[in-house]
């Protein structure tokens, strides 16, 4: 009988220097929770966003402009591009901006030759559920209209890093159900996104690890606070808010990837084994040992995500 496994032999050999890489960098991270219980709510959140803003490189070769009446970065390969990549950036829904991942998308266009499109989404706590997801829908739905005529090209991927992963799910669902498009959509590329706003055991502390993570027990409790105000558990977990309780089949195919020391653990496991339950498509890279936002420490293991995402990407990019 198969033993399940979740990475492989030439994983394994690299965890060694992965474990040495975080504890080498974890002090890039600043988790002070008896700091956090002197702000308020609002105070927590300025500081939040102040160090995200502190850690964000513009590229002067983004195009800044509104579409659907939303902010965005766009990037555009030397070329006519492939296909369009629709990119949501991390932040937790409450942080964050498209600039913060300039760099790695500039390089992106660059090698694969596809224009991006980054969204710069409405963030709680002073715009809830739905508003995020609404925007992201709203530059889906314009994209889908106009890509051929802006880019040259029919095809969209879909992607993005921590809340980011959120919202490609969210708007691939939307996609699917309500501009009746999905077929359209080439790929979803997930990165330790969150997929139970009702907080999955991993996001309550049940993680497989005890190693660092960027991320907190309170983070979580924190951040589901914030983008959805008043409901209970249940009411989070509704398939609307939390993709992973949706209805999966038909979804195109999906890049999974999570660490194992990540407090969105189980939200990426749950999500890429019901989606292949779905009969999706679903390649699954599981990092051991690695925490939330597992590229910032340079190592072998974060190289090779980096080589498989690739080709995961070349693989769905039309020809």
């Amino acid at each position: 009988m198969a033993r399940l496994r979740l990475w492989s032999d030439e994983v394994e050999a690299m965890r060694p220097e992965a474990r040495a890489a975080v504890e080498a960098g974890k002090s890039m991270f600043a988790n002070d929770d008896v700091a956090r219980t002197d702000l308020s709510r609002d105070e927590f959140v300025a500081q939040q966003r102040a160090a995200l803003a502190s850690v964000t490189f513009e590229s002067e070769a983004a195009e800044a402009r509104d579409i659907a009446g939303v902010p965005c970065r766009v990037f555009r390969p030397a070329t006519d591009p492939r296909a369009v990549y629709l990119h949501f950036h991390g932040g937790a829904m409450i942080a964050g901006s498209p600039a913060l991942m300039d760099i790695p998308n500039q390089e992106l266009s660059r090698e694969l030759g596809i224009a991006i499109v980054s969204v710069d989404y409405r963030k709680a706590p002073e715009h809830p559920w739905p508003a995020g997801p609404d925007d992201g829908l709203a530059v889906a739905r314009w994209l889908l209209d106009n890509t051929q005529t802006e880019f040259g090209c029919e095809s969209l991927l879909i992607g993005g890093e921590s809340a980011g992963g959120y919202m490609t799910a969210i708007t691939a669902l939307r996609v699917r159900d309500e501009l009746h498009a999905i077929e359209r959509v080439k790929g979803l590329n997930l990165t330790y996104g969150v997929y139970d706003l009702g907080r999955s055991p991993s996001q309550r502390g049940m993680r497989p690890s005890d190693g660092f993570d960027v991320l907190t027990n309170d983070d979580t409790i924190f951040v589901s606070e914030c983008f959805l105000p008043g409901r209970s558990v249940e009411e989070r977990q509704a398939p609307e808010i939390s993709p992973g309780y949706a209805d999966l089949r038909g979804l195109p195919p999906c890049f999974v990837s999570v660490g194992t020391a990540d407090h969105l653990l189980d939200d990426s496991l749950l999500f890429a084994t019901r989606a292949a339950a779905a009969e999706v498509e679903v390649e699954l890279f599981v990092a051991p040992d690695l925490p939330h936002a597992f590229q910032a420490f340079d190592c072998g293991l974060t190289k090779l995500w980096g080589e498989r995402l690739n080709e995961w990407f070349r693989a769905h990019l039309p020809n």
